[in-house]
């Protein structure tokens, strides 16, 4: 099955994380990656910028956008992971990366693509 890992944070977990050493942070994200990219499972992985975001409504037809990623939540979506692989697993390297000892880790399962 696959499941996307979902990375949260804010101006507190950069913070942190940076006290903590970046590169050391840099070194679990590079282990993971090498890790479930020789065993298969990673389909995708990447970091997300909030430049040049935007967020889009549509009222009454009329989308209206505003500039920046926040969507009133306390913490902004910074990266994803992409993995076929079990429940469990997911959990177990949600839980290896840097970010979960400050911000939530979503682990969300895929559905099944629209038939066109």
């Amino acid at each position: 099955m696959k499941y996307m890992l979902l990375i949260y944070g804010n101006t507190d977990t950069w913070d942190a994380l940076d006290a903590d050493g970046i590169e050391a942070v840099y070194d679990v994200h590079r282990a993971i990656l090498a890790e479930t990219r020789a065993s298969g499972e990673l389909l995708a992985s990447d970091g997300l910028t909030s430049d040049h975001a935007r967020v889009v409504r549509v009222t009454d037809g009329m989308a209206a956008v505003t500039d920046g990623p926040f969507t009133e939540a306390k913490e902004v979506l910074a990266g994803y992971y992409l993995l076929d692989c079990t429940l469990e697993r997911a959990t177990e390297l949600a839980a290896r990366l840097p970010e979960a000892r400050y911000s939530p880790i979503e682990v969300r399962a895929l559905t099944e693509p629209i038939k066109e």
